[in-house]
Protein backbone atom coordinates (compact mmCIF):
# COMPACT_ATOMS: atom_id res chain seq x y z
CA UNK A 1 0.00 0.00 0.00
CA UNK A 2 1.16 3.82 -0.58
CA UNK A 3 2.12 6.00 2.11
CA UNK A 4 2.39 9.54 2.55
CA UNK A 5 5.86 8.90 3.97
CA UNK A 6 6.88 7.03 0.95
CA UNK A 7 6.71 10.57 -1.16
CA UNK A 8 8.66 13.36 -1.46
CA UNK A 9 6.74 15.64 0.88
CA UNK A 10 7.01 19.05 3.11
CA UNK A 11 6.15 18.37 6.89
CA UNK A 12 5.13 20.92 9.38
CA UNK A 13 2.98 20.53 12.60
CA UNK A 14 -0.63 19.75 11.29
CA UNK A 15 -0.28 19.52 7.29
CA UNK A 16 1.61 17.69 4.78
CA UNK A 17 2.70 19.06 1.10
CA UNK A 18 3.88 17.24 -2.04
CA UNK A 19 3.33 18.08 -5.76
CA UNK A 20 0.00 16.88 -7.63
CA UNK A 21 2.35 14.56 -9.96
CA UNK A 22 3.42 12.50 -6.74
CA UNK A 23 -0.17 12.45 -5.36
CA UNK A 24 -1.82 12.14 -8.31
CA UNK A 25 0.80 8.76 -8.63
CA UNK A 26 0.23 7.54 -5.61
CA UNK A 27 -4.00 7.54 -5.84
CA UNK A 28 -3.79 5.66 -9.13
CA UNK A 29 -1.35 3.05 -8.11
CA UNK A 30 -3.96 1.78 -5.55
CA UNK A 31 -6.83 1.99 -7.72
CA UNK A 32 -5.81 -0.11 -10.60
CA UNK A 33 -8.04 -1.72 -12.25
CA UNK A 34 -6.80 -4.88 -14.25
CA UNK A 35 -8.55 -6.57 -17.09
CA UNK A 36 -7.27 -10.16 -17.10
CA UNK A 37 -6.33 -11.36 -20.68
CA UNK A 38 -5.77 -15.06 -19.54
CA UNK A 39 -5.66 -18.12 -21.92
CA UNK A 40 -3.92 -21.25 -20.44
CA UNK A 41 -1.72 -21.83 -17.45
CA UNK A 42 -0.58 -18.98 -16.65
CA UNK A 43 -4.24 -17.71 -16.44
CA UNK A 44 -4.82 -20.11 -13.62
CA UNK A 45 -1.89 -19.43 -11.96
CA UNK A 46 -3.45 -15.90 -11.95
CA UNK A 47 -7.18 -17.21 -10.87
CA UNK A 48 -4.99 -17.90 -7.61
CA UNK A 49 -3.99 -14.96 -7.04
CA UNK A 50 -7.15 -13.60 -6.47
CA UNK A 51 -8.29 -15.84 -4.12
CA UNK A 52 -7.75 -15.50 -0.05
CA UNK A 53 -4.11 -16.59 0.29
CA UNK A 54 -2.60 -14.03 -1.77
CA UNK A 55 -5.56 -11.49 -1.78
CA UNK A 56 -4.96 -9.45 -4.31
CA UNK A 57 -7.70 -6.85 -3.15
CA UNK A 58 -4.98 -5.65 -0.66
CA UNK A 59 -3.27 -3.73 -3.51
CA UNK A 60 -6.40 -1.88 -4.21
CA UNK A 61 -7.19 -4.29 -7.50
CA UNK A 62 -9.94 -6.43 -6.10
CA UNK A 63 -12.33 -5.05 -9.17
CA UNK A 64 -11.61 -7.19 -11.82
CA UNK A 65 -12.49 -5.44 -15.36
CA UNK A 66 -13.65 -7.28 -18.31
CA UNK A 67 -14.91 -4.08 -20.41
CA UNK A 68 -11.21 -2.48 -21.55
CA UNK A 69 -13.27 0.77 -21.45
CA UNK A 70 -12.96 0.34 -17.39
CA UNK A 71 -9.44 -1.06 -17.04
CA UNK A 72 -5.99 0.39 -16.89
CA UNK A 73 -4.07 -2.93 -16.43
CA UNK A 74 -3.93 -5.28 -18.92
CA UNK A 75 -2.37 -8.39 -17.61
CA UNK A 76 -2.08 -10.78 -20.37
CA UNK A 77 -1.59 -14.76 -18.66
CA UNK A 78 -0.79 -17.48 -21.64
CA UNK A 79 -0.14 -17.79 -25.16
CA UNK A 80 -1.50 -15.66 -27.51
CA UNK A 81 -1.75 -17.33 -31.55
CA UNK A 82 -1.27 -15.51 -34.02
CA UNK A 83 -4.93 -15.07 -34.74
CA UNK A 84 -5.75 -13.83 -31.49
CA UNK A 85 -2.79 -10.94 -31.48
CA UNK A 86 -5.06 -8.62 -33.51
CA UNK A 87 -8.10 -9.18 -31.16
CA UNK A 88 -5.09 -8.29 -28.17
CA UNK A 89 -4.55 -5.17 -30.06
CA UNK A 90 -7.86 -3.83 -30.16
CA UNK A 91 -8.50 -4.78 -26.68
CA UNK A 92 -4.78 -2.83 -25.89
CA UNK A 93 -6.65 0.04 -28.07
CA UNK A 94 -9.93 0.28 -26.29
CA UNK A 95 -8.32 1.02 -23.28
CA UNK A 96 -8.20 4.49 -22.01
CA UNK A 97 -4.84 6.60 -20.87
CA UNK A 98 -3.42 6.11 -19.28
CA UNK A 99 -2.91 2.43 -19.51
CA UNK A 100 -0.26 -0.05 -18.30
CA UNK A 101 0.51 -4.03 -19.48
CA UNK A 102 1.65 -7.04 -17.48
CA UNK A 103 3.00 -10.10 -19.39
CA UNK A 104 2.91 -12.67 -17.08
CA UNK A 105 4.49 -16.11 -18.44
CA UNK A 106 7.12 -17.22 -21.11
CA UNK A 107 4.57 -17.71 -23.40
CA UNK A 108 3.24 -14.08 -23.34
CA UNK A 109 6.62 -12.96 -22.87
CA UNK A 110 8.24 -14.97 -25.44
CA UNK A 111 6.41 -17.69 -27.10
CA UNK A 112 7.74 -19.82 -24.64
CA UNK A 113 8.31 -23.82 -25.65
CA UNK A 114 5.66 -23.04 -28.80
CA UNK A 115 8.59 -22.22 -31.36
CA UNK A 116 5.74 -22.59 -34.21
CA UNK A 117 4.13 -20.69 -37.21
CA UNK A 118 1.08 -20.06 -35.06
CA UNK A 119 2.34 -18.80 -31.88
CA UNK A 120 3.07 -14.79 -31.65
CA UNK A 121 6.96 -15.24 -29.97
CA UNK A 122 5.76 -12.33 -27.46
CA UNK A 123 3.00 -9.89 -26.86
CA UNK A 124 5.79 -7.55 -27.46
CA UNK A 125 5.24 -7.65 -30.95
CA UNK A 126 1.80 -6.22 -31.02
CA UNK A 127 1.33 -3.75 -27.73
CA UNK A 128 4.07 -2.30 -26.13
CA UNK A 129 4.99 -4.07 -22.65
CA UNK A 130 5.88 -2.48 -19.26
CA UNK A 131 6.53 -5.25 -17.00
CA UNK A 132 7.58 -9.03 -17.52
CA UNK A 133 6.99 -11.92 -15.20
CA UNK A 134 9.22 -14.46 -15.68
CA UNK A 135 7.77 -18.50 -15.39
CA UNK A 136 6.73 -21.69 -16.94
CA UNK A 137 3.70 -20.47 -15.30
CA UNK A 138 4.76 -18.30 -12.93
CA UNK A 139 3.99 -18.49 -9.32
CA UNK A 140 1.33 -16.31 -7.62
CA UNK A 141 3.90 -14.52 -5.58
CA UNK A 142 5.85 -13.91 -8.90
CA UNK A 143 2.51 -12.29 -10.30
CA UNK A 144 2.30 -10.33 -7.23
CA UNK A 145 5.68 -9.31 -7.21
CA UNK A 146 4.62 -8.11 -11.53
CA UNK A 147 1.74 -5.87 -9.96
CA UNK A 148 3.84 -4.35 -7.42
CA UNK A 149 6.41 -2.98 -10.22
CA UNK A 150 3.85 -1.92 -12.23
CA UNK A 151 2.35 0.00 -8.54
CA UNK A 152 6.09 1.50 -8.66
CA UNK A 153 6.02 2.44 -12.35
CA UNK A 154 2.66 4.30 -12.02
CA UNK A 155 3.68 6.14 -8.85
CA UNK A 156 6.65 7.41 -10.08
CA UNK A 157 5.07 8.21 -13.69
CA UNK A 158 4.87 11.73 -14.55
CA UNK A 159 1.21 13.18 -15.88
CA UNK A 160 2.48 13.96 -18.55
CA UNK A 161 4.74 11.09 -20.41
CA UNK A 162 2.16 9.78 -21.87
CA UNK A 163 1.59 13.08 -24.22
CA UNK A 164 5.43 13.36 -24.89
CA UNK A 165 6.63 12.72 -28.01
CA UNK A 166 8.89 9.71 -27.26
CA UNK A 167 5.52 8.06 -26.13
CA UNK A 168 3.79 8.71 -29.48
CA UNK A 169 6.59 7.31 -31.34
CA UNK A 170 6.71 4.71 -29.63
CA UNK A 171 2.55 3.95 -30.19
CA UNK A 172 3.08 4.80 -33.89
CA UNK A 173 5.83 1.95 -33.89
CA UNK A 174 3.70 -0.21 -32.73
CA UNK A 175 0.69 0.89 -35.77
CA UNK A 176 -1.55 2.36 -32.55
CA UNK A 177 -3.34 4.99 -34.08
CA UNK A 178 -2.52 8.36 -31.96
CA UNK A 179 -5.42 10.80 -31.87
CA UNK A 180 -4.31 13.89 -30.41
CA UNK A 181 -6.45 17.28 -29.58
CA UNK A 182 -4.67 19.98 -31.86
CA UNK A 183 -5.25 22.57 -28.75
CA UNK A 184 -2.92 20.75 -26.15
Amino acid sequence: MGKIDEMETINGEGYQLTTLDKAIGLARANSVWPLPFATSCCGIEFMATMGSMYDMSRFGMERMSFTPRQADLLIVAGTISKKLGPVLKQVYEQMAEPKWVLSVGACASSGGIFDTYSVLQGIDRIIPVDVYVPGCPPRPEQIIDGVMNIHKLVKKESMRRRYSDEYKHLLKDYKIDVTTDENE
